[in-house]
């Protein structure tokens, strides 16, 4: 794509404290949209047009194109932010701007074709790789459905798994391959418990052609090897696993904030049933309650926080983490949503069983919380089990996802 068709916007941009206050700011729309997002499956338009207009959907994409090129860490606190009004809302928003930063990966080209004319593009993504797929001149025709993918929605473009196979059926390459919205379709299959308004349906594609220079490499990508020509921008030289799989945390967070506020706030209003206790407050029981839920939750900051900052650092000064690291920020994802799962549901306890009322909340962060802990990359018995591994120099044969 020729210079003059790019978008050039001041490079400088907002501040992460300007980008947090933003989010900050829509939660009320976002708490109000909550109920409406929820029984459509989908965020509302509200909402993500809300998100466009703060620039939130640019957080990693590239200055050059228009982006705030941000930070994991900024990642995480706007995220977080976001989902004390709306955790599905928040995990749209999460998912993708980490699928922008997959692009921002690839080559300059594909940077362009969705950024180009358009920085607020906002992308979607499936990891898990296509069915069919045909090796053909400039590229690869590819076939398939993607289900689970967060903000499909609302995306612009598609960035899903593709294998290609040799005559012989044998996997000689994996990549991640983006597709325009006009080249995919949407199944509706999101009917979950959960994380309903993240609106994560299925991507189909039927014999779609995807050019090489739209083709991310997965095994090199895991490697920290990325084909973007711009080796100087240090947001995309973060290693590809940590930083994909901790961006799962940030919706977490603000969840778990959110229901800790919720639960103080009201307390001094609500009785303990069946007790001398008019208020929640003047119980020694309710206060230890409190104390634990928020030391879980801080806990729970810390951590993310701790490899948010390793992974920026280390990519800020372009060298790679260790193994051992890298497996303890695997293990690090799965023990943060743990420590928010557990913090709710002692918050839940200790509102009430008010909490389960469907104007309460409490139901709502209770459901997407845990239906969000679950997220195949954040199970905390694989993390614990590749960071054992790790630990002890056993080699890692469960996942090249590391």
């Amino acid at each position: 794509m020729k210079e003059a068709t790019v978008a050039r916007i001041d490079t400088q941009g907002p501040t992460l404290e300007a980008l947090v206050k933003r989010a900050e700011e829509l939660q009320p729309l976002l708490r109000k949209n909550a109920v409406a997002s929820e029984q459509n499956r989908r965020a509302a338009e509200e909402n993500i047009e809300a998100m466009r207009e703060a620039g939130l959907f640019r957080l990693m994409v590239p200055k050059r194109l228009g982006g705030h090129e941000g930070t994991l860490r900024s990642h995480l606190e706007v995220s977080a932010m976001l989902a004390e009004g709306c955790g599905g809302t928040a995990w749209v928003m999460a998912l993708s701007n980490v699928c922008a930063w997959f692009t921002s990966l690839g080559t300059e080209q594909a940077q362009n074709d969705v950024f180009g004319a358009n920085p607020d593009a906002r992308v979607a993504g499936v990891f898990t790789t296509s069915p069919t797929s045909q090796r053909v001149e400039g590229g690869l025709r590819i076939s398939g459905k993607w289900y689970s993918s967060s903000g499909s929605l609302h995306a612009d473009w598609a960035s899903v798994g593709v294998e290609e196979r040799d005559a012989h059926g044998v996997v000689i390459g994996k990549f991640l391959g983006l597709m325009p919205r006009s080249e995919f379709t949407i199944e509706d299959t999101w009917f979950t418990a959960g994380m309903r308004a993240s609106g994560s349906n299925c991507i189909v594609a039927n014999d779609v052609f995807i050019p090489n220079h739209r083709l991310l490499d997965m095994g090199a990508a895991i490697e920290g090897e990325y084909a973007t020509e711009f080796k100087d921008e240090t947001a995309y030289r973060a290693q590809f696993v940590p930083f994909a799989s901790l961006i799962l945390n940030g919706p977490m967070l603000g969840m778990g904030r959110a229901a800790l506020k919720y639960v103080i706030e009201n307390a001094p209003r609500r009785a303990v049933t069946y007790t001398s206790y008019e208020k929640q407050t003047d119980s020694v029981a309710f206060q230890l309650q409190i104390a634990e839920a928020a030391l879980k939750i801080d806990t729970a900051h810390l951590r993310a926080f701790r490899s948010a900052d390793e992974i920026d650092e280390a990519s800020r000064l372009g060298i790679k983490l260790d193994a051992v690291t890298r497996a303890r920020v695997r293990a690090d994802v799965g023990l943060v949503n743990t420590l928010i799962t557990d913090a709710l549901n002692i918050l839940l306890s200790a509102h009430g069983a008010g909490s389960f009322a469907e104007t309460s909340p409490m139901q709502r962060w209770w459901r997407d919380a845990n239906t969000a802990a679950r997220h195949a990359v954040a199970l905390p018995a694989v993390g614990n089990e590749l960071y054992g591994k790790a630990l002890l120099g056993v080699e890692n044969t469960v996942t090249p996802l590391v």
